[in-house]
Parts: C-alpha cells; sequence; structure tokens
C-alpha cells in the first residue's frame, strides 16, 4: 500500500475514468487492487477521478466511440479549469484518443502508458525488443500504436492476454469473478514466453490494471518493466511545485 501525503492537498493530475457500475466483474476485482489506475492507494499524492457517461469496454477498448471522446474533452476542459496540471486516462486503449485529447486543453495528456515504448527502445541495444503486454491484442490497432509515438520501424513484441482463461472471463464472462493469483500467472507466464520467442530487453504494460503485477514480472523476467504507474510518477515529478 502506497502511503498518500496528505500535505499535498491539491490534486494536479486528473484521472478520465470509465462509467461507475459497468465494469465486468473481472475488472471490479483489479481494480481494489493497490497499483490500479483507478486506486488512489496506488499513488503517493493525490489524484482527481472522474468517472465518464458512457465510457466502458465497448466504447473504448472494442469500438472507440466519437461520443464519448466528446464527453471526455468536456471533463478535461472542466479540470483544467479547476486547476488540474495533467490529464491521464485509466485504459490504455484511450491512445486512441490522444490527439483529439491533448488538442483539447493547454497541460500535458497522457492517455496510454504506451506513450514510454519510444524512450524505452533508446534505453536498449539494436538487437533488443520492447515487449508490449495488452489486455486485448487484436483490440490494439496500428493508429494506437502511432497515437503513442510507437513508429513501424521500432522493433516491438506485442503479446495479448486474451488466450489466459481466467483473464478472457472479463470479455467471455463479465459477470463471473477471477482468481487473481491465476491471473497474475498468466501474466507473468505471458511475459516468459515473450522472451522465449525474441530479444526482450524490457517490457511496457498496456493496460492500466496490470501494474499490481509488475513487480512479479520483474522479478520473473529480470527486466524493467514500464507500466501506468511509472508514467504517473514521471509526469508528477515535472508539474509538482517547489515546496
Amino acid at each position: 500500500m502506497t502511503k498518500i501525503d496528505v500535505s499535498l492537498k491539491t490534486p494536479l493530475i486528473g484521472i478520465l475514468c470509465w462509467e461507475e457500475g459497468c465494469n465486468p466483474r473481472g475488472l471490479v476485482q483489479l481494480e481494489k487492487l493497490s497499483g490500479n489506475s483507478t486506486n488512489p492507494e496506488t499513488f503517493a499524492f493525490p489524484v482527481k477521478y472522474s468517472r465518464i457517461k458512457g465510457a466502458n469496454i465497448h466504447t473504448i477498448l472494442e469500438n472507440p466511440c466519437q461520443e464519448t471522446l466528446q464527453s471526455m474533452i468536456d471533463e478535461a476542459q472542466k479540470m483544467e479549469e479547476q486547476g488540474i496540471k495533467a490529464i491521464t486516462t485509466s485504459c490504455g486503449f484511450n491512445a486512441v484518443f490522444q490527439r483529439e485529447l491533448s488538442d483539447s486543453v493547454s497541460i500535458p495528456v497522457f492517455t496510454s502508458s504506451l506513450m514510454q515504448v519510444p524512450l524505452v527502445k533508446h534505453m536498449l541495444t539494436k538487437q533488443q525488443s520492447v515487449g508490449i503486454i495488452t489486455a486485448k491484442k487484436l483490440a490494439l490497432s496500428q493508429k494506437h500504436l502511432e497515437n503513442a509515438g510507437i513508429t513501424k520501424q521500432m522493433p516491438i513484441q506485442v503479446q495479448g492476454l486474451e488466450d489466459g482463461f481466467e483473464w478472457n472471463k472479463i470479455f467471455s464472462s463479465p459477470e463471473e469473478d477471477i482468481d487473481i493469483s491465476t491471473v497474475e500467472n498468466e501474466v507473468v507466464s505471458s511475459a516468459c514466453s515473450m522472451m522465449k520467442r525474441s530479444v526482450i530487453g524490457a517490457f511496457v504494460l498496456e493496460c492500466t490494471d496490470l501494474p499490481p503485477f509488475s513487480n512479479a514480472i520483474r522479478k520473473a523476467t529480470g527486466l524493467p518493466v514500464f507500466d501506468f504507474v511509472t508514467l504517473t510518477n514521471f509526469v508528477y515529478q515535472g508539474i509538482k511545485r517547489a515546496e
């Protein structure tokens, strides 16, 4: 559990989240874990959450919706007016909306942990690839990657978790609970299997539900792991006020 600095009373980062009450049961379970994007205990500083009406697994991940994007833009503009200094989202697939959201306000917007991929690649050798683990590979389009700054020339390897039986309950059986320990094993196994197929130098986790498992991946693979939390902490260091 991360201890929040109570002396920091004003949130500087706003998080645009999916609508309350419409998530699969598995995602609701994952949201309770420290490290998840929607758990305030994840951060050592306060953040401002806003649930966006109409934002859910269908309108963001499976079929990006312009109406939902407009609701996100409206809320981002309100957050800026309220003094928020940077805005992110609770789902890495919002990378598809990066350009529109960042153009709608005058403060930094970072929609997805995928935006770390170009930076991470520059840290590695020419032979090493960045391993991207995503919630659903079939839903991760070239537009998502391009909007996050990932070019076709960058050596990346993408692994989706939908082949994991327990993880896939989020999509196939949304009313069922999931076993968290089994999900962790599936995530770690995915990372290890990627290393057998390619020369991976580091991992970037697309999904904002995966940071609770980052340390397990680091332990199993011995490689750096970058996720939503590492990106958010990075941005916070750039915008926080001097004490």
